[in-house]
């Protein structure tokens, strides 16, 4: 099943590509729709989607304006527009496709063609990323790394290597001691999750750090100092399981 959203700034576009999309695509749940970009923002921040048909020209914000909230996408876009003069600009922003209004139902069903096709290009990713975390987890491998994605590749990590971990909404940033940093298209909680059997704690809503890698902690002004110099504030809630830890 295809999750969908649609933003368009014009209501009747909207009913006549969901009547298109009932009557001639199967497995296709529209989930939401939107007749101001903002608000779609604010509903894929929060929630998880297959695919999003996004108009070009709305007062509010543009198509593109809407696309650069969204540097590393999680979800499919596919541009529908009465305007023929912005698909060059589509393939540079990753389309997945281009469908100039109004619609043909021919290029909507080869349109979710090309969504399955991705998804399940994607599904088979997950699965191969699944099995080597498990290879990585037992005793097959002398060194326990983790593995991350980023910009389409598999990254193998040594945990020694990360000194902290900084939240950023939908998105968070590892750094590391070679002073790389690694932006992960996911919350904060995913390496929590992933380093928790390792020397790592959630010293704030917003900061994962390494506890081998802390250096001071001043009392007063609560916060730590770690191996790269880089203050870190310590929560309130957090203090006190955070020196029973040291």
């Amino acid at each position: 099943m295809i999750d969908l959203v649609l933003i368009d700034d014009e209501h009747s576009a909207i009913k006549s590509l969901e009547w298109e999309i009932e009557n001639f695509c199967k497995n296709v749940r529209i989930i939401a729709t939107f007749t101001s970009a903002t608000d779609a923002v604010s509903f894929l921040n929060r929630n998880t989607v297959d695919c999003v048909f996004l108009d070009i020209e709305m007062p509010d914000m543009d198509g593109f304006q809407f696309l650069e909230l969204f540097p590393k996408r999680n979800f499919a876009v596919v541009i529908t527009t009465a305007f023929d003069q912005y698909a060059i600009k589509a393939i540079k922003e990753s389309a997945l496709d281009y469908l100039l209004k109004p619609i043909d139902s021919d290029d909507l069903i080869a349109c979710f063609t090309k969504i399955e096709q991705q998804k399940s290009s994607v599904s088979i990713s997950e699965k191969l990323e699944n099995s080597l975390e498990k290879i990585l987890q037992s005793n097959v491998l002398s060194q326990k790394k983790i593995n991350v994605t980023n910009d389409g590749k598999m990254i193998f990590l040594n945990p020694d290597d990360i000194i902290y971990c900084e939240s950023d909404g939908n998105y968070c940033t590892i750094f590391l001691e070679n002073k790389e940093k690694i932006v992960l298209t996911q919350k904060l909680k995913f390496m929590e999750e992933k380093l928790a059997q390792l020397q790592f704690f959630r010293i704030h809503n917003s900061y994962l750090i390494n506890l081998n890698k802390v250096k001071e902690f001043h009392k007063t002004d609560e916060y730590v100092v770690l191996s790269n110099m880089v203050k870190i504030p310590v929560s309130r809630q957090k203090k006190s399981d955070f020196l029973d830890k040291l």
